[in-house]
């Protein structure tokens, strides 16, 4: 661990306390200058971090900061919570932990990812602290009928959560995205994990992020926004991975309904993308597995499952 790293959850641990400046030397093993240095470098990345002469440092509470005991503290379900500075992917780190034994329900969150996914290979914006970049890791568990039907029961999580924290109505573009006046927030990956050899999946990873109060985005990324809400990214992190938790674990059936009441497609003229052909349709129904009915303009019903298309408005 570099050492503005161990100085910043230092901070987070006195949650607010100051904390001296030969302490959290003697607990690095670097000089006071080595950590005065570490204080300067956070304060010029945005920490709010005071420094009194003689008492040392501490975090203001105008830090929107996440660490697992604040996310933790946020849950009412127990489960372990990994919490990184930086990562490349939640998912992949997600994966990485699987692959190491954690063999339980847990939850990987990060302020930064260098290389956030996206579905069909795209990547996911993720810049630090604007926005929140989490993946749930869950365990066989037949209620998880597919990955559409996994996604469909996040963007409900998603929903639901903010609609409790804040005062914005979020409405959802299938199969994964949540939107906010008219603006993307969030996106949702599902990947699962199989045993080819028995044939079966063991473990499921839905990986969620949303944008905050991100105020730039590049420019490839097309009609993104961000929530803009007076919420704390733990809050919201905790709040998330509960409603989700909720869903699996509890009565899995009535998430539906929520998703069709907040669908923003229903009964719109869209295209969809499948194997590179583009067919005009109407969207008809959401099925009670995720999956979105459709009507071709030659009268074919049909319908659409997660892995094979995409969804994009007609231009009338």
């Amino acid at each position: 661990m570099i050492l503005k790293e161990y100085v910043l959850n230092r901070l987070q641990q006195e949650s607010g306390e100051y904390i001296s400046g030969q302490e959290l030397a003697q607990g690095a093993g670097k000089s006071r200058a080595a950590v005065w240095k570490a204080v300067k470098a956070l304060q010029k990345e945005g920490y709010d971090i005071c420094a009194v002469t003689n008492r040392g440092y501490a975090l203001t509470e105008n830090n929107d900061l996440i660490s697992e005991s604040r996310i933790a503290a946020e849950m009412k379900h127990d489960i372990k919570v990994f919490y990184y500075p930086e990562v490349d992917s939640t998912n992949t780190q997600a994966k990485r932990l699987i692959d190491g034994g954690e063999n339980d329900t847990f939850l990987v969150t990060a302020d930064r990812q260098t290389a956030g996914r996206g579905r069909q290979g795209k990547s996911f914006y993720s810049p630090a602290r604007t926005g929140i970049y989490m993946t749930l890791a869950v365990h066989p568990n037949t209620r998880l009928k597919n990955a559409v039907t996994a996604t469909t029961a996040a963007a409900v999580a998603v929903c639901r959560a903010i609609e409790r924290l804040t005062e914005v109505k979020p409405r959802i573009k299938w199969v994964n995205d949540v939107y906010c006046r008219n603006r993307k927030i969030c996106g949702i990956l599902t990947e699962a994990i199989t045993d080819f050899e028995l044939g079966i999946v063991t473990s499921i990873v839905v990986g969620i992020g949303i944008n905050i109060n991100t105020a730039s985005f590049p420019e490839d990324v097309e009609n993104a926004g961000a929530l803009n809400a007076n919420v704390k990214r733990a809050e919201l992190i905790g709040a998330v991975a509960d409603e989700l938790l909720n869903i699996i674990f509890g009565d899995y059936s009535d998430f539906i309904e929520y998703y069709r009441s907040h669908s923003m497609i229903l009964g719109k003229n869209i295209n969809y993308i499948e194997k590179g052909r583009v067919t005009p349709a109407v969207a008809v129904e959401i099925d009670e597995t995720g999956g979105l009915v459709v009507k071709n303009a030659d009268g074919e019903i049909k319908t659409l499952r997660s892995g094979e298309i995409s969804i994009r408005w007609q231009q009338d």
